[in-house]
C-alpha cells in the first residue's frame, strides 16, 4: 500500500511540476517595474477585459445551445449520432488556424450566409462577436462533452418516474436531470471559457483587431521581444488563476452542501 501511494504520488508530481515551472519561471522572472506598467497600461487592460467578456458570451451562448444537444446524444439513438459526436469533437483536433479560415469563408462577406449576417447589421469580421464565435468554435465540444456525460451518468428511471407522476418532457428535463447534471455542465462551462481565453489562431484569422490578450501577446512579442511580451502573459495568467480558484471553490462548496 504505501509503495502504491508512493508511486501514484510520483507520477502525479511528475504532471505538477511539468506544468507548473514554465509558470512559476514566467512569472518569477517578470520585471516587477514592467509588470506593475503592465498593471496601468490602459490597452493592455482593455484587451484583457474583452478576452474575458468574449469568452463568457462564448460559454453562454454554446450553454444555451449546447445542453439540448448533450441531452439528446446521452437519451435519444438516431442515425449518424456518431457521425455528430465526432463533427462535435472535430475542433479540437483540427488546426485551429484551419479553423479560422473555415469560418471566414463562412461568416466573411463572399459567403450567403455572411452576407445574410450583414444585412442585419452583423459582422463577424474585426468584431468582438466575431472574437466569440471563433472561441466557441473551438471550445464548445468541452461543454458539449461534459454535458453529455454528465446526462448519461444519471439514471434514466428517474426521468420515468417523473413522467408516471404526471411531468411533461420540459418537466423532468428541469426537474430532474438539468439538476442532476449541473456539476459536469459548470465543469464544462469552465473548461470552454479557459479554452476561449486562450484561444489565438481562429481569433486572429477571424478578428486581428480588436486584440485579445492572447493576440497582444504575440504582437508585442514579434514587435518588442519577450521582455515586452512578458508580462502581459504574466497579468493574463495571474487574472486567470485568481478566477478559476473561486469558480473550482464556490463549485466545491455547493458540491459538500
Amino acid at each position: 500500500m504505501k509503495n502504491f501511494r508512493l508511486i501514484i504520488g510520483a507520477l502525479g508530481t511528475i504532471v505538477i511540476l511539468l506544468v507548473a515551472i514554465p509558470l512559476v519561471r514566467m512569472i518569477v522572472a517578470a520585471d516587477p517595474a514592467l509588470l506593475r506598467a503592465t498593471i496601468s497600461d490602459k490597452e493592455i487592460l482593455t484587451s484583457v477585459i474583452l478576452t474575458i467578456r468574449a469568452a463568457l458570451w462564448a460559454t453562454l451562448g454554446c450553454t444555451i445551445f449546447g445542453i439540448p444537444l448533450a441531452y439528446a446524444l446521452a437519451r435519444w439513438p438516431f442515425p449518424g449520432r456518431s457521425i455528430v459526436q465526432g463533427l462535435i469533437d472535430l475542433p479540437v483536433m483540427i488546426p485551429h488556424t484551419a479553423a479560422g479560415i473555415a469560418l471566414l469563408m463562412v461568416y466573411g462577406k463572399a459567403f450567403f450566409l455572411g452576407k445574410a449576417f450583414s444585412r442585419l447589421g452583423i459582422s463577424f469580421i474585426g468584431t468582438e462577436a466575431g472574437i466569440s464565435l471563433a472561441m466557441a468554435f473551438v471550445s464548445f465540444p468541452f461543454l458539449v462533452n461534459a454535458a453529455r456525460d454528465g446526462f448519461m451518468s444519471v439514471d434514466t428511471r428517474l426521468e420515468k418516474v417523473a413522467r408516471t407522476l404526471g411531468a411533461s418532457p420540459w418537466g423532468a428535463f428541469f426537474k430532474i436531470s438539468l439538476p442532476l447534471t449541473w456539476r459536469p455542465i459548470l465543469s464544462g462551462g469552465i473548461m470552454m471559457w479557459a479554452r476561449g481565453i486562450s484561444e489565438f489562431g481562429a481569433v486572429i484569422i477571424l478578428a486581428y483587431h480588436p486584440m485579445t490578450a492572447p493576440v497582444l501577446i504575440w504582437e508585442r512579442f514579434e514587435a518588442y521581444g519577450l521582455k515586452y511580451a512578458r508580462p502581459v502573459a504574466v497579468l493574463l495568467i495571474l487574472l486567470c488563476l485568481v478566477i478559476f480558484a473561486l469558480l473550482r471553490g464556490l463549485a466545491g462548496k455547493r458540491r459538500s452542501d
